[in-house]
């Protein structure tokens, strides 16, 4: 026997002798306290049953059934099995029950009738009705099934498991009258034995089998099922499985990784369409089974001469469900869907772009162009979740399909007052990451989205901000839109303990359009908030908190709540630096802007390529000019704001950081009085300190500093008093701007506004003028930034 067979058969036993346990546990449990658990429904959803000895049993569903997932949930169960980890014994104990008493293996009449009040409900004795098991409504979410194209064809009746199309319900009498001959048989039991009990008792209703999940004749028929795990046929085992899913086994049942590892042994000899059929009936359990799934993909390889429209379809489902897509499998699937591309229903069509938007599966840019092109003919005939779906796999290629967005103008107002929170944010996040700005689109969302807020999580809140923030949407549009959103967030605080990244995303949206609630911007910056986020590792959350801060500095001068260290500012600001200068500073457009202004202006030291504000995380060509137009010698000195006033205000006083140019001398009120001839020139304070500076020249025979036929007049002295010029030159690229449309983006928008705020003057060389000219000679881009002076300077 090999080392894997030995390890394989140390496991069962393992489980084994935990459920012998747990079946003896049980009978002590019976014989001290005299009776079977009756778990005693009088009566539906949480109910007190009454005993005639007189003592009361807690019925508590939630200590041994989760209600019934949602197959299309797009959170991973990873996480839910990681707060859910348990022994092998403890997976089949029943959990949070107050009373820990199990049925004999033995029913007296007495009993008999107790199960039956149990099952039987309306007794009419009085009971107490416990609080609901959720107190809060579930999140609306699109109209519709995400399993629902698999009601398209019959073939899929093969590999999926109808969760509409439930057994017809068995009565409780028989149900028990199985567990009895568990007992019976015991270890004597064959394969089709254990397969038989299973699919009978799966046949009751839904309400009745926590019941039996938590009789101990039900354990022991489980201990059966893995005693005899080798010995089913393909057939029975899929067929257990199939019972499993109806009697709802926890996911995290222990046992359920035997039968994942069994089908995961026999995957080569098993045929697609029961491949298939198991990698279902595991999601319909709600388990993660990645072991399997890399079984399934390395057989499906074999299998691809079987595979037509509902076999792709299906495949595809599964992988999304499974968040992956193995690589070599990415090129034939491909060549598969689109030979069966205009075969596809409309829900085909949705489900397709789910499962490659999930399995984050890049197909080319011609196959989903196609794709969509599929989608847009069947568009008036898809569901809203099929719809939503499309929109989700544009986001994900990058692909801006203008015949799909046209009418999305048109069917999202439509469809917007029926859909749910999710449905609505993904369409907005799917326009802000195609830079789409559609008004239609956008304010039928905003209309829709204040009646449903409260029921956001902070992560519908959070990008439904940024993506309006990102595309521009000012509040006075949308009055409602963003207060009952910001409102939202604070309502799911707690939520931020475990998802960080949510808050930071609906500030920096609202950052874009210049609003921050101080509430919840200091909740952000607080040094508790800060170590929770600086420590995650799957986000680097620092550069948002980064912008955030700089933001702060800038438009809240009157801020005196917690700021980040200048530990983190220095950090960060240095990470973004260097990144900068390996990829946007070495573009050939930059490049060549910095070249040729260098050679307008007469040397490299009049042009500076940095970060002048480091939280926008992009870089500007700076240029200084004096009062009269000439340029002066930039040092590239990094600076960050400590606080607002670190910076020129649009009046022209100095800033913290800026180095004086020292060109001459200093022109004084006392000099000024004495050069206008005792009338007294009094300067604005805020350039009292720090003044333009005159140039010293050589004094002629009989000379002083200034020839005697100078002048100075009042416009003189408006011009020696100026501050110098600052000139932020940007040279921009379709990434900066909304799709077709002169409007920039909330980042650079809100930079361009922070600029000009801190005294600099924008300059735009913009990508449809400047772009051209990089084919051209060395005079004519020359000629064009001339052309740009009169405007500079």
């Amino acid at each position: 026997m090999s080392v894997g067979s030995l390890c394989h058969v140390a496991r069962l036993r393992h489980l084994s002798l935990a459920l012998h346990r747990q079946f003896l546990r049980a009978r002590h449990l019976h014989n001290a306290y005299g009776e079977p658990e009756t778990e005693g429904l009088d009566e539906e959803d949480g109910r007190e049953g009454v005993h005639p000895g007189g003592y009361r049993l807690q019925y508590n569903p939630s200590s041994y059934y989760r209600p019934q997932h949602d197959p299309g949930a797009s959170l991973s169960r990873l996480e839910m099995e990681e707060q859910c980890q348990s022994t092998v014994t403890s997976a089949f104990r029943q959990q949070s029950n107050r009373y820990s008493v199990s049925s004999s293996r033995r029913l007296s009449s007495t009993k008999n009738t107790l199960l039956d009040l149990a099952f039987n409900r309306g007794t009419g004795a009085k009971a107490e009705r416990a609080p609901p098991y959720r107190t809060e409504p579930l999140t609306p979410d699109v109209k519709g099934d995400p399993r629902a194209f698999q009601t398209c064809r019959p073939e899929y009746s093969a590999m999926t498991l109808d969760l509409s199309q439930r057994p017809a319900p068995v009565h409780s009498k028989q149900a028990f009258f199985l567990l009895h001959k568990v007992t019976i048989l015991k270890g004597s039991m064959e394969p089709v034995d254990v397969t038989g009990f299973l699919t009978k008792l799966s046949h009751l209703h839904p309400d009745q089998t926590p019941l039996v999940r938590g009789d101990t004749r039900f354990i022991m028929l489980l201990r059966y099922s893995v005693e005899n795990l080798s010995h089913f046929s393909h057939a029975q085992l899929l067929k257990v499985l199939k019972s499993f899913v109806w009697l709802g086994l926890p996911p995290t049942h222990s046992m359920l990784g035997l039968y994942e590892a069994e089908l995961g042994r026999r995957a080569g000899e098993m045929g697609l369409h029961q491949l298939l059929l198991a990698a279902d009936l595991w999601r319909c359990l709600g388990r993660s089974v990645p072991q399997y799934l890399q079984c399934l993909y390395d057989c499906a390889s074999l299998h691809l001469g079987q595979v037509g429209v509902p076999e792709i379809v299906q495949l595809l489902y599964v992988m999304g469900e499974g968040r992956h897509c193995p690589k070599e499998l990415v090129h034939p699937l491909e060549q598969i869907l689109m030979r069966h591309l205009d075969q596809l229903e409309p829900e085909e069509v949705g489900a397709v772009c789910l499962g490659l938007f999930k399995s984050q599966t890049a197909l080319s840019e011609g196959s989903v162009n196609r794709l969509v092109d599929r989608a847009h003919l069947v568009v008036y005939e898809m569901s809203d979740f099929a719809m939503v779906n499309v929109m989700k796999l544009l986001r994900f290629s990058y692909l801006d399909h203008r015949a799909w967005l046209e009418v999305m103008a048109h069917e999202v107002p439509r469809r917007a007052p029926s859909m749910g929170v999710q449905g609505l944010m993904h369409v907005a996040l799917a326009c802000s990451s195609l830079h789409y700005r559609n008004e239609r689109i956008l304010l039928a969302v905003a209309e829709r989205l204040p009646s449903l807020a409260p029921h956001c999580r902070s992560k519908d809140s959070g990008k439904l901000i940024w993506a309006f923030g990102t595309l521009g949407v000012l509040p006075s549009q949308c009055p409602n839109f963003y207060p009952s959103l910001i409102e939202a967030l604070r309502q799911r605080a707690d939520e931020f303990q475990r998802y960080p990244e949510h808050l930071l995303t609906g500030l920096l949206g609202l950052a874009f359009i210049c609003q921050l609630p101080e509430d919840l911007v200091a909740l952000a910056l607080s040094p508790e908030f800060v170590s929770l986020a600086t420590r995650s590792k799957q986000l680097d959350l620092k550069k948002d908190l980064f912008t955030l801060d700089g933001t702060v500095a800038l438009e809240l001068p009157h801020w005196t709540g917690p700021r980040l260290s200048r530990e983190l500012r220095e950090e960060t600001t240095e990470i973004l630096w260097r990144f900068a200068q390996k990829d946007v500073c070495q573009k050939v457009e930059v490049l060549e802007a910095e070249a040729v202004l260098r050679d307008l202006l007469g040397g490299e030291e009049f042009v500076s390529k940095r970060m002048i504000l480091p939280h926008t995380r992009s870089i500007d060509l700076e240029v200084h000019l004096n009062p009269v137009g000439q340029p002066l010698p930039v040092t590239s000195v990094q600076t960050y704001p400590i606080s607002s006033k670190d910076w020129t205000t649009s009046s022209g006083s100095s800033t913290q950081g800026w180095e004086k140019i020292n060109t001459g001398v200093t022109l004084t009120e006392d000099l000024l009085t004495q050069l206008t001839n005792g009338r007294k020139t009094p300067l604005p304070p805020t350039q009292a300190s720090q003044l333009p500076l005159l140039r010293r020249t050589e004094p002629d025979e009989g000379g002083g500093l200034f020839s005697v036929g100078v002048d100075l007049t009042d416009g003189l002295v408006g011009t020696l008093t100026k501050p110098p010029i600052r000139l932020a030159i940007q040279v921009t690229n379709r990434n900066h701007y909304c799709y077709r449309s002169p409007q920039l983006l909330g980042l650079h928008a809100m930079k361009r506004r922070q600029l000009k705020l801190t005294g600099y003057r924008v300059v735009e060389l913009p990508h449809r003028e400047w772009f051209p000219l990089l084919r051209r000679t060395h005079a004519e881009k020359l000629a064009y930034m001339h052309c740009k002076t009169p405007a500079l300077f």
